[in-house]
């Protein structure tokens, strides 16, 4: 997957990874992240869980991607965001950016349901879309350490991860699919 990254390009190249809860995105994308750290690339990763705004903001989150972090980039500026607060349900006031190696001409690896939306893939270098069957996915969700939190906006999440995924169809977008499921890690690139 890192070798599929474009190359420098004197600019910062996004590369987004989607797919449902529990897929397995967050680890793709610091496998990801650490594959191209390997490779001298300076590299971060922005979760979406910073940009949601709240448990019902799904939808706007790839709007305020674009406005804050990937328009200003493709401007040749600097992306600046707060992260979204999940204990006082608001956005932070502290802005942030990128490290300075990655703002000038590293890789951005944004990570979350949201990040291969319609508004965000003219912006996008490579897509990554994770899959994994819904059991895998139902005791992924079930083994996390914030499972107590997560339970009570699990059918709510759910239901707008649906409605996203039948307007914006990001996986059949995307670049390549990584198959992610226990004992199995298959990358197939899109031709």
């Amino acid at each position: 997957m890192a070798a599929a990254v474009p190359g420098d390009r004197g600019r910062v190249r996004v590369v987004t990874v989607e797919g449902r809860s529990g897929s397995g995105k967050s680890t793709v994308a610091e496998r990801l992240r650490a594959a191209l750290a390997a490779r001298d690339t300076a590299v971060a990763v922005l979760p979406m869980d910073d940009l949601y705004p709240g448990w019902h903001g799904l939808a706007r989150a790839p709007e305020l991607l674009v406005e804050w972090v990937l328009e200003p980039l493709a401007r040749g500026g600097a992306a600046r965001w707060r992260r979204y607060d999940w204990a006082r349900g608001r956005f932070s006031r502290e802005e942030y950016s990128l490290p300075g190696p990655v703002a000038a001409g590293g890789v951005l690896v944004v990570e979350g349901c949201g990040s291969g939306a319609r508004i965000v893939r003219p912006r996008v270098d490579l897509s990554v879309w994770v899959d994994a069957p819904d059991a895998v996915r139902a005791r992924r969700l079930d083994a996390r350490g914030d499972a107590g939190l997560y339970a009570p906006f699990r059918r709510v999440w759910a239901d707008q991860e649906a409605v996203f995924y039948a307007a914006e169809r990001p996986r059949e977008h995307a670049d390549a699919v990584v198959g992610n499921t226990r004992g199995t890690d298959l990358t197939t690139p899109r031709p």
